[in-house]
């Protein structure tokens, strides 16, 4: 086991003691310092604060209200505790979102524990590939890596011939980087003739691991492991050398909830990952990336015992448009809590150039109240249908858009 220190170990329940604790104070000083959570906060008790269900009666922040509120009060949107002048860093990426890197922190963005369940660290010279432009993915990886005491390439993203110059000329031994990139880099070396062989680990991100990939570096002698992370939020999940899930990190709170609302789902059930993270300068709590996963029961056969995720399966924002409406997954939601519906979809078909929505419902239940209580929320008509309990597919989706493109 490669665990970087005994917190990783340690039993649920003084885990959970511990970040709630860091709940608490991250709300006391969020209330106190940032615009926004000045307001939408005020209402809440930061002492009240005691537990997961507790924190699940908080408001969650999604990436589409930050993008607003950024736009409305530029540049990070009243959630900042500091001004830009204060700040390390400012990024800008695709949204466009603004982050901020705050303080001095060696390892602000967390992810060194990534590196050394991956087996990166000192001794070892390491190809960071993720971009160093107007993004943070470069830093998060460029700090982290010297963290762990490993000395960095900062080859960022093209260039491929030069890419595979440096690893050869610098004898690199471990890549951080989006999953294909690495692939592209070797193949361009084998066909000048110039075979790489001193890359041994690699830590990816950005983009889906396949299996097919995953065996075409193990053939050359690579372990590829996963980490799961953002620009808002930094580290939030790793994979071990046992492969199995992505293991939470220390330092967030993460939570499975329903598409469309803060309500969390049971263990084992697909729904939106939200995130709180504890910079005191760029609090998010519960900031809902958009991303679907669930949580695998029991603890990673390497002895790390928080929560794991199965992985990437899907996003959480199916909005889509009927009738020349957007409907949103949060409408939907809200027709099934006002009916005590526990699992809904809304299947949106077409036949003959004509939009059809009709949601499914696990039970029983008046249909004829949910068919009007649709209308009223999103003014269009719609069929209901009632099935079997547990009947939905586990996958997370509440907007089933049928439709041919």
């Amino acid at each position: 086991m490669t665990a970087t220190d005994l917190r990783e170990t340690r039993s649920a329940e003084d885990r959970d003691a511990a970040l709630m604790q860091a709940v608490r104070e991250i709300v006391s000083g969020a209330q106190k310092g940032s615009v926004h959570y000045g307001m939408t906060l005020a209402q809440i008790d930061p002492q009240a604060v005691q537990s997961r269900g507790d924190l699940a009666a908080l408001p969650v922040l999604r990436k589409s209200d930050l993008m607003a509120l950024q736009e409305q009060e530029p540049p990070f949107g009243g959630i900042a505790s500091e001004s830009v002048a204060a700040m390390t860093r400012v990024f800008l990426s695709p949204g466009p979102i603004a982050e901020p890197q705050t303080g001095e922190d060696a390892d602000g963005w967390r992810f060194s524990r990534a590196l050394n369940a991956a087996g990166i660290g000192r001794g070892d010279i390491v190809h960071n590939c993720f971009s160093y432009h107007l993004t943070p993915a470069g830093f998060m990886m460029d700090s982290a890596i010297r963290a762990v005491g490993g000395t960095v390439f900062p080859g960022g993203v093209g260039h491929t011939a030069t890419q595979a110059e440096a690893m050869r000329r610098f004898g690199i031994t471990a890549y951080v980087g989006t999953p294909d990139f690495l692939r592209t880099i070797l193949e361009a070396a084998d066909e000048e003739k110039l075979p790489i062989r001193t890359v041994e680990k690699a830590l990816v991100s950005g983009g889906p691991l396949f299996p097919a990939l995953r065996d075409w570096y193990k053939a050359r002698g690579i372990r590829v492991q996963q980490a799961y992370g953002t620009a808002d939020l930094g580290l939030i999940a790793y994979e071990t050398e046992a492969m199995e899930g992505l293991i939470v990190d220390e330092d967030v709170v993460v939570e499975i909830v329903r598409p469309g609302t803060g309500d969390p789902v049971p263990e084992g059930e697909v729904g939106e990952v939200v995130v709180t993270t504890f910079d005191p300068a760029y609090p998010m709590i519960r900031f809902a990336t958009g991303d679907l996963s669930k949580v695998m029961p029991g603890p990673c056969p390497t002895g790390r015992t928080n929560m794991r995720l199965a992985g990437w399966m899907g996003r959480a924002d199916q909005t889509t448009k009927v009738k020349g409406m957007f409907v949103h997954p949060e409408q939907v939601a809200r027709v099934a809590k006002a009916h005590g519906l526990a699992r809904v979809r809304l299947e949106v078909t077409e036949t003959e150039g004509r939009d059809r929505m009709t949601l499914i419902c696990e039970g029983e239940g008046d249909a004829e109240a949910v068919v009007e209580a649709m209308y009223r929320e999103c003014r269009l008509k719609g069929d209901v249908r009632f099935i079997g309990s547990e009947t939905l597919p586990n996958d997370g989706k509440v907007i089933d858009d049928r439709r041919a493109l």
